[in-house]
């Protein structure tokens, strides 16, 4: 599992030190099983049941992407290695490489469980310079937990993710201040964090591929193609005016899951289970977390690979999960005609406007009774006999899909 490269573009200026490490694991889920399993190594490999989660890169190459289905990626990839996911084992992996993590500097951001921002400005005086703090953290990983890493190195956050995704897989990419533009301006718009399929698709559509293309234009011309929020963004985004600090004790925005249908038509009926599978799980979680939301997101992927959102808020956060399905129910119903029309691959939902639960306005049970203390008994039964000792009925024959691990809140 040797580095792939290690790239640095020249010295920095001491004044303006690229110090911001993006850290990110290599097809995490894939990486393990072949680290497990030699058998494994150099061959395509896919894990998931019916659903790819992840894949290895000798899979990506051939064309196999994650929440594919395992039929299209064995259409494109005949030798395929499909194997079942091994939650246990990817989670003790994540903590072995967090420890690293926090090892190297107490100022981590995790963003995943398979990725986070490390900050090491303060270590300039006690340790090595930045990009050798990343060489240093790219062995350990490697040599510790068996694993590849990328890693990125920059001034902002967004920079040092971008240099990551650059230097995928298993790689290093330095990018100095004084040459963030020659680094960023030559990349394809795909490469920008933040910048998704659609907006791409829009900004392809005036002729602008790059992010030096962008980058020509004045603000009020991103602002009128892109609207007010994006077009700020993106000017600032390729002007190199990110925020350069890492957010550590931060508490979780949104909380979210979701799940791969595969290709379909699936029965609506299906779609709505799933869904409240999904809003059962989310809403779990966020009771956990004392946590109250305000605002419920749903979230497709149809079979173009495009994707959509609804959202809908309340005028009071709420942990009630009788309410958070009722929400969820009627974005997915207002967006059945869409449904029938392209397809539909994935089904998600998100919670955010998140709050705490210390103060929660309470609500009169004017339209039925009241509902919390099912709540409350559904979640102790599931802390006491395990997550899956009580299901919705709708449920029962198809499961309610693989949940992924995530950091906590």
């Amino acid at each position: 599992m040797g580095g792939r490269f290690e790239h640095v573009f020249v010295s920095e200026s001491p004044a303006r030190r690229a110090a911001i490490l993006h850290a990110d694991l290599d097809a995490f889920y894939a990486s393990v099983e072949q680290r497990d399993d030699p058998r494994l190594r150099g061959h395509p490999v896919a894990v998931g049941g019916g659903v790819v989660l992840a894949c290895s890169y000798e899979a990506k190459r051939r064309g196999v992407k994650t929440a594919m289905s395992g039929r299209q990626a064995r259409a494109l990839c005949p030798d395929l290695v499909e194997v079942r996911p091994r939650f246990d084992a990817y989670v003790e992996a994540s903590r072995a490489v967090f420890d690293l993590f926090h090892a190297t500097t107490p100022q981590v951001q995790g963003v995943s469980i398979d990725e986070a921002f490390l900050d090491v400005a303060g270590l300039h005086r006690i340790d090595v310079p930045p990009v050798e703090i990343a060489a240093r953290l790219r062995r350990q990983v490697r040599d510790e937990v068996g694993l590849p890493i990328t890693v990125g190195v920059a001034r902002t956050p967004f920079l040092a993710k971008v240099a990551s995704r650059v230097g995928k897989p298993d790689g290093l990419v330095h990018v100095p201040p004084d040459r963030e533009d020659a680094f960023l301006h030559p990349l394809p718009l795909e490469l920008l964090w933040g910048v998704g399929e659609v907006t791409a698709a829009k900004l392809h559509g005036y002729g602008l591929r790059t992010a030096g293309d962008v980058a020509m234009l004045p603000e009020s011309v991103l602002v009128g193609a892109l609207g007010p929020a994006a077009g700020r963004h993106l000017h600032a985004v390729v002007h190199g005016r990110t925020p350069s600090r890492v957010e550590t004790g931060r508490r979780r925005g949104s909380i979210g899951a979701q799940r791969a249908l595969g290709r379909g038509p699936h029965d609506p009926a299906f779609v709505h289970a799933a869904l409240l599978g999904l809003v059962d799980r989310v809403a779990r979680r966020m009771r956990t977390a004392h946590r109250t939301a305000r605002t419920v997101v749903l979230r497709l992927r149809f079979e173009d690979y495009t994707r959509a959102t609804r959202s809908r808020s309340f005028r009071h956060a709420t942990s009630s999960g009788t309410d958070l399905a009722a929400a969820a129910v009627a974005l997915l119903d207002s967006v059945a005609p869409l449904i029938r029309e392209r397809g539909l691959t994935l089904v998600g939902v998100a919670l955010t406007n998140l709050e705490s639960d210390d103060v929660v306005q309470p609500q009169l049970a004017l339209d039925g009774p009241d509902l919390g203390a099912l709540d409350t008994t559904l979640d102790s039964l599931a802390d006491r006999f395990g997550k899956r000792s009580v299901t919705r009925a709708s449920l029962l024959r198809t499961g309610d899909g693989i949940a992924v691990p995530l950091l906590p809140d």
